[in-house]
């Protein structure tokens, strides 16, 4: 049944024919809407005001599909861990549709738990309602962070139940991207020697994503350099707020440059570059300090797909490519040193300032690990230091003397800038460098015990509140709120030693 209320096209499906599999979303029995994201409906010019909660509730469980819907499972391959597995597609999602949002922006919409498709190979398609309140609250904390991120736009409660380490109450999600174009799109064609495919795939991903390359002679160079950019930025900005996304499969890499599928991931708490969170990483591909590594290799997955496509000789072609991943480093490097120098209150205008920067702020992490100190804490208070309040800071760390002698280094980096760019700000140029230092530095994060307390409590006993409280709070995540701070605390380290996190499939 159509939905006049809620139109969408169909590019992907219109003028990617054989990317997919045409599929309609499983009839859910007594669909209830549980979460709608109302700014999130505003910015792509959905105007759900007047409808009532029935009604939705049919149109984001897929009993009623919008209008101009071409249901459809995508295509995709992907390395998993380090292997290749040729075919993985959708296999319990359907991309319904695009919209232009109020940005003049293409944006997706598909349903996550929606039933089996042609690619879910033993699975059952479907969602339980704890892993799709998950990705509400890491999305909404990544957006309110300015990350780089999908983000749901309604949770439906089906009505029945799906079974996995026991009877979970099954729900589906309607997830927004700019696109679900991924690394493994491309990686299944080229698997199959499809060139003439690749060439349509990456001609279809330039005019979404790169429009200004359109027509452009070294265009495919071009769209492997604007994908290692934002891969980069992203990794980037995940490492400076101590995200660690837990399965970076190929599948798993966005082509837009978006933090996608929010299964086995968690925020860090203690500063470990070793942490891992995820169940199934048992040898820690995926380590915190390896996101930057595996970007990069996912890159050059992507990158030997492109190969027939930028030159017409092969050793030329890998020369292309080569020097593109291989750059990559020096890309992450510069965004990562962006984002720490701001964390950091430094706008860089001493003479060596990435060098001395870049070395003042590994040694800040390597006194965060070596006294097991709270990441999201300790770069809090580091912003009250600049305004001549050391105390609390202090008292994150067993190793004062450590910690006195680079607190000396980085109050006299502070003031060769200051000395070299005088402000207006005066006596007051420590508040403002802490209160620029608070814009950087989060004050509440998804602390891992808070987000498994709310999604326990609607799991188990139906009960949204801890979820809505929490969803509440992370939207404004650098405005430290008193009423809130039990969501910035950390949790004990009993619970963090013994946390993992899954998939949800």
């Amino acid at each position: 049944m159509r939905n006049a209320i809620f139109a969408v096209e169909s590019s992907y499906a219109s003028e990617l024919e054989g990317f997919y599999v045409p599929w309609k979303p499983v009839a859910a029995p007594t669909p209830r809407l549980l979460y709608l994201n109302h700014e999130l409906a505003e910015d792509l010019r959905l105007d759900l005001t007047a409808v009532d909660r029935p009604t939705l509730a049919a149109l984001f469980s897929g009993n009623r599909l919008p209008e101009g819907a071409t249901p459809i499972a995508q295509a995709y391959a992907g390395h998993q861990f380090g292997r290749f597995s040729p075919q993985l597609g959708d296999g319990r999602a359907l991309l319904i549709g695009e919209v232009i949002d109020r940005y003049g922006k293409r944006r997706d919409i598909a349903f996550k738990g929606s039933g089996r498709t042609p690619f879910s190979r033993d699975g059952d398609g479907k969602a339980a309602l704890g892993p799709m309140l998950r990705e509400v609250l890491l999305g909404e904390a990544m957006h309110a962070l300015g990350i780089p991120t999908t983000r749901a736009l309604a949770v439906v409660g089906t009505g029945e139940p799906v079974y996995r380490e026991k009877e979970l109450p099954g729900a589906q999600l309607t997830r927004v991207a700019a696109s679900h174009i991924r690394v493994g799109t491309f990686e299944f064609f080229a698997a199959r020697g499809a060139y003439d495919r690749v060439r349509q795939l990456a001609d279809y991903t330039i005019a979404r994503h790169d429009q200004a390359l359109v027509g452009e002679p070294e265009r495919y160079l071009d769209l492997l350099r604007a994908a290692a950019r934002r891969q980069a930025a992203l990794v980037a900005q995940w490492m400076n707020v101590g995200f660690i996304h837990g399965v970076m499969n190929t599948d798993n890499m966005s082509i837009a440059g978006e933090t996608i599928d929010y299964g086995p991931c968690a925020f860090m708490e203690a500063y470990d570059p070793a942490a891992v969170f995820s169940s199934i990483d048992a040898h820690g591909r995926y380590a915190f300090e390896n996101q930057s590594r595996i970007a990069q290799w996912n890159l050059a997955r992507f990158a030997e797909t492109l190969l027939p496509l930028l030159a017409d000789d092969e050793q030329r072609a890998r020369a292309l490519a080569t020097e593109v991943v291989e750059g990559f480093a020096d890309v992450f490097q510069r965004d990562w040193l962006a984002g720490v120098r701001a964390k950091l209150g430094l706008r860089g205008r001493v003479e060596h300032a990435d060098r001395i920067d870049a070395a003042l702020a590994e040694d800040w992490l390597a006194l965060l690990q070596a006294d097991k100190v709270d990441f999201t804490l300790a770069w809090r208070r580091l912003a009250g230091v600049a305004e001549g309040h050391p105390e609390p800071l202090r008292g994150l760390f067993a190793d004062q003397r450590a910690l006195a002698v680079w607190l000396d280094r980085w109050r006299a980096r502070c003031a060769a800038e200051d000395l070299e760019s005088p402000s207006s700000e005066g006596v007051n140029a420590g508040r403002s460098r802490a209160n620029s230092m608070r814009r950087a530095n989060p004050w509440l994060i998804p602390r891992n015990h808070r987000v498994e307390e709310a999604l326990l409590a609607a799991s188990d006993e139906g009960e949204l509140e801890p979820f809505e409280q929490l969803l509440a709070a992370l939207k404004h995540p650098y405005d430290e709120q008193a009423g809130l701070a039990r969501f910035a605390e950390p949790a004990a380290d009993s619970f963090t030693a013994a946390y993992r996190t899954y998939c949800g499939t």
